[in-house]
């Protein structure tokens, strides 16, 4: 059976995309939108989300009519019913990055976005539990941020048991 490739709702900015059948590229208030509308149309499994510190990249090429911010969350979405791919790539936003929690659409959406908000500080809006999952939360800062101080993370070394 031959599928169509996917489309993206009016309005939403698409681009061609390595991997997968479309890019989309929506506003941050046609984000939940947009992947309930694929949710809706078969996408029945989010493969990956995470989150992208592009500190050092602020030019980086994008589809005209998207404004690039420091954060990008970036979702995969996959169809098992029509064998097909959607990458969803959203401007999170610069010093506060924050979107919409895809949680009640994805409920597999609760650890990745928990260990986005951990590493790199991206809010999700409507989450059950944002709270650290990789990191002690008395912990300081999220270090996978590009500006996060190199050496900050003490090395702690464990003694070896060593020969009898």
């Amino acid at each position: 059976m031959i599928s169509l490739p996917p489309k993206a709702p009016p309005g939403v900015v698409t681009s061609d995309a390595l991997a997968c059948d479309l890019a989309c590229f929506p506003t941050r208030e046609r984000y939940r939108d947009l992947i309930g509308a694929l949710r809706e149309d078969d996408f029945e499994m989010c493969v990956d989300l995470c989150a992208v510190d592009y500190l050092a990249f602020p030019h980086r090429a994008l589809p005209e009519g998207v404004v690039a911010t420091r954060f990008e969350v970036v979702v995969n979405l996959l169809s098992l019913s029509k064998v097909q791919r959607v990458r969803v790539r959203v401007q999170a936003g610069d010093e506060s990055p924050r979107v919409d929690s895809l949680f009640d659409l994805y409920p597999g959406t609760e650890a990745m976005e928990r260990e986005a908000f951990d590493l790199f500080g991206v809010l999700f809006d409507g989450h059950p539990d944002l709270t650290r999952i990789l990191m002690p939360e008395e912990w300081e800062g999220h270090p996978l941020r590009k500006d996060y101080a190199v050496g900050r993370v003490p090395v702690q070394f464990k003694s070896s048991p060593g020969p009898r």
